[in-house]
Parts: structure tokens; C-alpha cells; sequence
């Protein structure tokens, strides 16, 4: 069993139940539908891309390497930093499946790039994707491994947070200390995964080959993220300020992401005009050039 009731006067049951989350107010509640919600559109996104790439069949063009791998250890470093930061288990399932969607997409390219002939890719980037697959293979059970969470403890505190272990203004712990700062580094890499595919789009003058969905699911998935954040009240005896703090990296790598995924949609409609054929309507205009 999670909490105890008598933890959290006035508190929802059920969403204790399920959640192990203290939720006295419509403002709690608001927090966890759209910290819900945000899961949800994360879970989602990758599937359009997927499909994208089966039916053009050009991924290894129009996505950046370096967008994927720095995707992958902004979610790789997550996992680690919401495990250190004792956040709820359905965050760090989530966080897990983040993970192996990225393998999943990142498979996808390599399968393409290999199928389309490409280059094989520079020693760097083979070794940076080794040392993030097997980190993010090995994460979950060496997290799982080293827990040592009393699960009968009632935490009450954000679906999607970076929570304290006691009420009030406190300094950070160690463990904290820890989880906040690879929660940083881990808001910067999304931050700067998404300047190498604004390169990518701005050389080619196009965004063929990447689902529009695949964004549009992320920038309302890191919208309803870090308003699930915002809406949640903080602790009895927390300040606001304090309360921001404690979660500034998961704010950072979800509302400051956005304006660059802003400035990839704006690519999306700058060069909608010149998209270029795909792999099949460009093989039949060769065949037809051939017999003529």
C-alpha cells in the first residue's frame, strides 16, 4: 500500500491509491490529468515518425544524427536524474520507455542509412552511440538494483517533479544534489539536440522525411508538462520560490525547448513548397528516363 489518508487531510483516495499522490484541491487534480496528458502525447510521438520513415524511406537525410544521440542522453540522463530525485515510479517507467523509443528510432535511421548506401559514420558518433545503448540498456536494472525507497512512505508532491524529502525550505542533499544537476545537464541536451536538425532542415531547404507530428506531440506533451509543474501547490510550509528551484531543470527542458521546436515548425512551413519526391517517385521518373 501507498500513503496513509490521515497524511493528506481532504485528500482525493483514489488518486492516492493509483498515484501515491496527495491531491487536496482542483489545482492538484488539474497537475496530475495533464502531467497525465503529457505522458500520454511523449508515448505517442514516435509512432508518426516511425511511419514516416517506412513510407519515405529517406530518415538517414532528413533527421540529424546528432539530434537522435542528443535526444537519447537528454532521456538517458532523465531516467538517472527523476531515479535520484525520488520521483513516482510512473515517471520513471515512463522515463524508461523515452528511452527505448529513442533505440527503437535510432535503429531506424541506421537501418536506412546502411539500405540508402550511405557512408558508414565517424568513429565519434559510433562510440557515442555504443556508450549511450549500453547505458540505457543497463540504467533500469542497475537503478532497480540500488533502490532503497520505503515503498509504505506517503510522498505527497508533483506527478512530473524534482521533489524534497521534507517539508519546508531545506538546502539540497547529496542525493539531490546529484539528481539536480544531471536533470541540468540533461534540459541542455535537449536544448541543443534540436539546433543540429534546424541545421539539418536549413541545408536541405526541407523538411521531407520527418513527420510534423513528431513535434507538434512533444511540444504539447513538454506544454502540459511543465504547466502540470506550475499548477501543483507547493508543500505545507514551502515557499513558491523554493518550490520553483527544486524544480527548475524539468521546467527548463520542457518549457525552454519549445521555441526551438517553434523554430523547426516554422521550417515545416518555409519549406512545405519544396518538398522532394521521395525514394519511390524518384525511382520511377529514372525508369521512365532510362526506357526513354
Amino acid at each position: 500500500p501507498f500513503g496513509n489518508l490521515s497524511d493528506c487531510p481532504n485528500g482525493s483516495r483514489w488518486i492516492m491509491d493509483v498515484f501515491n499522490e496527495c491531491a487536496q484541491d482542483g489545482w492538484d487534480v488539474a497537475s496530475i490529468v495533464l502531467g497525465l496528458g503529457s505522458i500520454s502525447c511523449f508515448i505517442a510521438a514516435a509512432f508518426p515518425q516511425f511511419y514516416q520513415a517506412c513510407r519515405t524511406g529517406i530518415m538517414d537525410q532528413a533527421l540529424s544524427i546528432y539530434f537522435l544521440l542528443g535526444w537519447l542522453g537528454g532521456d538517458l540522463l532523465n531516467l538517472i536524474g527523476s531515479f535520484l530525485a525520488d520521483q513516482l515510479p510512473l515517471q520513471v517507467y515512463t522515463a524508461i520507455y523515452y528511452v527505448l523509443a529513442d533505440l527503437g528510432m535510432l535503429s531506424l535511421y541506421c537501418y536506412y542509412r546502411v539500405k540508402n548506401g550511405a557512408r558508414a559514420f565517424p568513429a565519434p558518433i559510433n562510440a557515442a552511440f555504443v556508450f549511450l545503448s549500453v547505458g540505457s540498456l543497463a540504467s533500469p536494472s542497475l537503478l532497480g538494483s540500488a533502490s532503497t525507497e520505503d515503498p509504505g512512505t506517503f510522498k505527497g508532491r508533483s506527478l512530473l517533479s524534482a521533489p524534497g524529502d521534507e517539508l519546508g525550505p531545506k538546502p539540497f542533499s547529496r542525493t539531490e544534489i546529484i539528481g539536480f544537476t544531471i536533470g541540468s545537464i540533461s534540459s541542455v541536451l535537449y536544448l541543443c539536440s534540436r539546433v543540429p536538425q534546424i541545421c539539418t532542415n536549413y541545408k536541405r531547404k526541407s523538411t521531407s522525411g520527418i513527420s510534423y507530428f513528431l513535434f507538434a506531440l512533444v511540444m504539447l506533451g513538454n506544454s502540459l508538462y511543465g504547466l502540470s509543474v506550475l499548477l501543483k501547490n507547493p508543500e505545507p510550509g514551502q515557499g513558491q520560490g523554493d518550490y520553483i528551484l527544486h524544480h527548475l531543470p524539468w521546467l527548463v527542458g520542457s518549457l525552454g525547448v519549445l521555441a526551438l521546436d517553434v523554430v523547426i515548425s516554422l521550417q515545416f512551413l518555409a519549406y512545405r513548397k519544396g518538398q522532394p519526391a521521395g525514394l519511390e517517385e524518384r525511382d520511377a521518373l529514372l525508369g521512365e528516363q532510362d526506357e526513354s
